[in-house]
C-alpha cells in the first residue's frame, strides 16, 4: 500500500512537473504564478479541462490519448513523464530505505527531470534550478557517511573539478561543444556525486550523447554539424550512476585488473 501511495503521488508530481515544463518561457522565473498559474486547457481548442480530465496518467488512458471534445491527440509526453515520475517516488526509497537521504534524492531527480524537459524543448537549463540541485548537494555532502569534513571536501572538490573541465570544454570548442548551462549543471551535479561518481557520470553522458548523436545522424533527424541538448544526457547518466554505478565500475575495473 506505501509503495501504490508513493507511486499515485509521484504521477501527480510529475503531473505538475509536466506543467512547469511546457509552460516555462526562460523570460520568468520558474515557478512564478505566471508560469504555473491559470487553468490547464487543450492546446488545440483551447477548452478548460475538468477535474476529471486531470487525472495523472488515467485520464489519458481512459480519453483514449485524445481531447474528450475536440478529439485532437494529445502528446504522449503527458504520461510518460507522469509514468516515469511515478517510477522515482517509488525507486529512489526502494533503494535507500524511507530515509531523508531518499527524499533528497528524489527531488535530485525530479529536478533533473523538469531541467530535462526544459532543455530539450527550449535549449537552456534554467539557473534556479541548479541552485536547487547545488543546495541539495551541500546538504548531502553535510549528511554523508564519509564525515561532516571529509565529505564536504570530496564534494567541492568534484564540483570545481568538473566545473573546470567544461570550462576548458567550452574555451577550447569556442562555445560549439558545450553551454554555460552544461557548465553550471556539472558543478552541483560534482557536490551531489563527489568524486568518483561525477566522473562516472560524465562518462556515462557523453557515452549516451554520441550514441544518441548517432542514431539522430543515421535516422536524418541531425547532421555532424548539428548539436544536441546536453542536460538530458547528464540527467540519464545520474540516473545510471545512482542506481548501478557502483555495480558498473567495479566490472569496468575489473577488465582493467584492477580489484
Amino acid at each position: 500500500m506505501l509503495w501504490l501511495i508513493l507511486f499515485l503521488f509521484g504521477i501527480a508530481i510529475g503531473s505538475f512537473l509536466n506543467v512547469v515544463a511546457l509552460r516555462y518561457d526562460g523570460g520568468h522565473f520558474l515557478l512564478s504564478p505566471k508560469m504555473i498559474g491559470g487553468r490547464s486547457h487543450c492546446a488545440r481548442c483551447k477548452k478548460t479541462l475538468r477535474w476529471f480530465e486531470l487525472v495523472p496518467l488515467f485520464s489519458f488512458l481512459i480519453q483514449g490519448g485524445r481531447c474528450r471534445r475536440c478529439k485532437a491527440k494529445l502528446s504522449i509526453q503527458y504520461p510518460v513523464v507522469e509514468l516515469i515520475s511515478g517510477i522515482v517516488f517509488v525507486a529512489v526509497p526502494s533503494a535507500l530505505g524511507m530515509t531523508f537521504a531518499a527524499v533528497l534524492w528524489v527531488v535530485v531527480f525530479e529536478t533533473l527531470f523538469v531541467m530535462a524537459l526544459i532543455d530539450i524543448r527550449l535549449g537552456i537549463i534554467p539557473d534556479e534550478i541548479n541552485i536547487l540541485l547545488g543546495v541539495i548537494g551541500i546538504v548531502l555532502a553535510i549528511f554523508g557517511s564519509g564525515g561532516w569534513e571529509g565529505a564536504i571536501l570530496n564534494s567541492v572538490i568534484a564540483g570545481a573539478g568538473a566545473g573546470i573541465f567544461f570550462a576548458l570544454l567550452i574555451a577550447v570548442t569556442r562555445g560549439k561543444g558545450m553551454g554555460m548551462g552544461d557548465l553550471k549543471l556539472v558543478i552541483p551535479l560534482g557536490l551531489i556525486f563527489g568524486w568518483p561518481g561525477i566522473a562516472l557520470t560524465l562518462m556515462f553522458a557523453f557515452v549516451i550523447g554520441a550514441v544518441a548523436g548517432l542514431i539522430a545522424i543515421a535516422c536524418g533527424k541531425n547532421s555532424m554539424k548539428g548539436t544536441l541538448p546536453f542536460g538530458p544526457f547528464l540527467a540519464i547518466a545520474a540516473a545510471l550512476v545512482f542506481f548501478w554505478g557502483v555495480p558498473i565500475l567495479g566490472w569496468y575495473l575489473s577488465l582493467l585488473g584492477v580489484r
